[in-house]
């Protein structure tokens, strides 16, 4: 679910890196970055690659954090973010 009314605890970031660029680091890497803006949940952080998704959508990045506000920092200063030639894109992904 994407675009809840609704600013959430959980983040989604897609464009970070593409297609096949998953590494190990990865998720901790963010996971690290996310932590400056607040404390992550025993979630923290997930990768997801997405097969049949578009290059620029294909890496989901799931970051859970404690609290609402520690997702809407992390979301205030890294959508539009470039990263490694990409621009980063955070929206709030709906909790179930």
């Amino acid at each position: 679910r994407l675009k809840p009314s609704a600013p959430t605890r959980i983040l989604l970031l897609t464009n970070l890196v593409g297609k096949g660029e998953v590494d190990e680091d990865l998720a901790e890497e963010t996971a690290e970055e996310a932590r400056k803006y607040g404390e992550l949940d025993g979630k923290g952080c997930k990768v997801v690659e997405v097969a049949n998704a578009p290059d620029n959508e294909a890496v989901r990045v799931f970051l859970a954090f404690k609290d609402v506000a520690g997702a809407t920092k992390a979301l205030d200063d890294m959508n539009g973010r470039y990263f490694g030639g990409r621009v980063v894109r955070a929206q709030y992904f709906a909790v179930e």
